[in-house]
């Protein structure tokens, strides 16, 4: 015997529209291995008498051909590549002697130095494939690759590309608060941005990553002049678009729930400038959850309204339906209400609702001062005030306050 290393493998990428893959076995290895044939458009021919649920769907919903039986001798024959994934140990190797016969590319998922291909940790990150092998430790090649796809995906891992710089107007949502819960694609549009305005309650951490070049202006200071504070922002979005640059308008949680977004959207759009919208995490459900409230649960709520509560019941101005509103019996968000739930409470209770229903306040959520202030209807409007409860905050209204572990209780 040699006493010389293994070589290593080499890699390659397959192209794989169009051409036979034969995958043996419907087991959590199939599971795992046909979502990627397929997306590469493979023409896949499942062997095995049995299949995960999963597995089944995908064939069940044509995606695949599937032949309910064990692997017999001349199934590879024609096949461009083949993954053995049976729990028969003999199968597998029959599987495989015939592969090498037949010159088929064949992943084995019981004994990989009897393989010929390997299969790699593969990750993408808009229109880049990562895939990583390190031998025998796929632990390590996942790691290698999270990390890789992570880097391009939110900026920090510099990858110039060779291809216009993007323009137009990204309206992101950035989130609750958490700089963590802006979503992917946001934080990559966040990294190449060449102007930023953002709201007061976006992730104002992430600002602070943002490179020196970046021009970062808050929505808030924006002079208005004669013009409404809406109307300012959208000129100011307009203006440096048409100057060529790069602008997001990051904002709080989603740039539709209580945003304003589509109004920006809208300003964009009859301007000529190009506008992509990134959803955001609300805080009318993040919020809730961070603090141990499920919006809904099984038995107790299977529904759920966000309303605003910028704007008082008595109002002219309000379109809530303030006594409908109480007469569900679901759960219910209030967003920007801590200045006026006092009346919020009292109009809920005298349409109805029973003061005695628990009420959630959380302060900053998701955030480092986070807090949650339990109360009821009838009690709700003193303990803000006793707690110094400010905004930004979210208040629950409904018996899923009681349902959390950390749940405390009405007062």
């Amino acid at each position: 015997m040699s006493d010389r290393p293994p070589h290593p493998a080499y890699p390659v990428g397959l192209r794989l529209t169009g051409r036979r893959v034969v995958v043996l076995g419907g087991g959590t290895v199939a599971q795992r291995r046909l979502p990627a044939l397929l997306a590469a458009g493979a023409d896949v021919l499942l062997i095995a008498p049995s299949a995960t649920p999963s597995v089944e769907a995908m064939a069940e919903a044509g995606e695949l051909r599937w032949e309910r039986r064990a692997y017999r001798p001349g199934d590879l024959d024609g096949a461009w590549y083949a993954v053995v994934a049976t729990d028969d140990t003999e199968a597998n190797a029959a599987a495989s002697a015939e592969a090498e016969r037949l010159r088929v590319w064949c992943v084995r998922s019981d004994d990989a130095e009897a393989a010929t291909a390997w299969t790699p940790a593969t990750g993408r990150s808009e229109g880049v494939t990562v895939a990583v092998l390190t031998g025998r430790d796929p632990r390590r090649s996942a790691a290698v690759r999270d990390a890789v796809v992570e880097g391009l995906r939110d900026g920090t891992l510099t990858a110039p590309r060779h291809r216009a710089r993007r323009s137009g107007v990204a309206l992101v949502g950035g989130g609750p608060g958490d700089p963590d819960l802006i979503t992917v694609r946001g934080r990559r549009l966040l990294a190449e941005a060449d102007v930023v305005i953002a709201d007061r309650l976006g992730p104002r951490d992430l600002l602070d990553e943002l490179p020196p070049h970046v021009e970062v202006i808050d929505a808030a200071k924006i002079p208005y002049g004669r013009a409404m504070a809406q109307e300012a922002i959208n000129e100011a979005l307009v203006a440096h678009a048409r100057a060529g640059r790069f602008v997001v308008r990051l904002k709080g949680g989603d740039p539709f729930v209580f945003g304003r977004g589509m109004e920006e959207a809208q300003a964009l759009a009859e301007a000529g400038v190009p506008v992509t919208v990134v959803p955001g995490i609300s805080s009318a459900v993040s919020v809730p959850g961070a603090a141990g409230i499920p919006v809904t649960h099984r038995g107790v709520a299977h529904e759920f309204t966000v309303v605003s509560g910028h704007v008082a019941p008595d109002d002219p101005r309000s379109l809530v339906d303030w006594a409908a509103l109480a007469k569900l019996r679901g759960t219910l968000v209030l967003l920007m209400a801590v200045e006026r739930i006092g009346a919020i409470a009292r109009t809920l209770t005298e349409h109805g609702r029973d003061p005695g229903t628990p009420v959630a306040v959380v302060q900053e959520g998701t955030m480092a001062g986070q807090r949650r202030v339990d109360a009821t209807l009838a009690t709700v409007a003193e303990a803000v005030g006793a707690e110094d409860v400010r905004p930004p905050a979210v208040i629950v209204v409904g018996e899923v306050v009681g349902v959390g572990p950390a749940a405390r209780g009405p007062r």
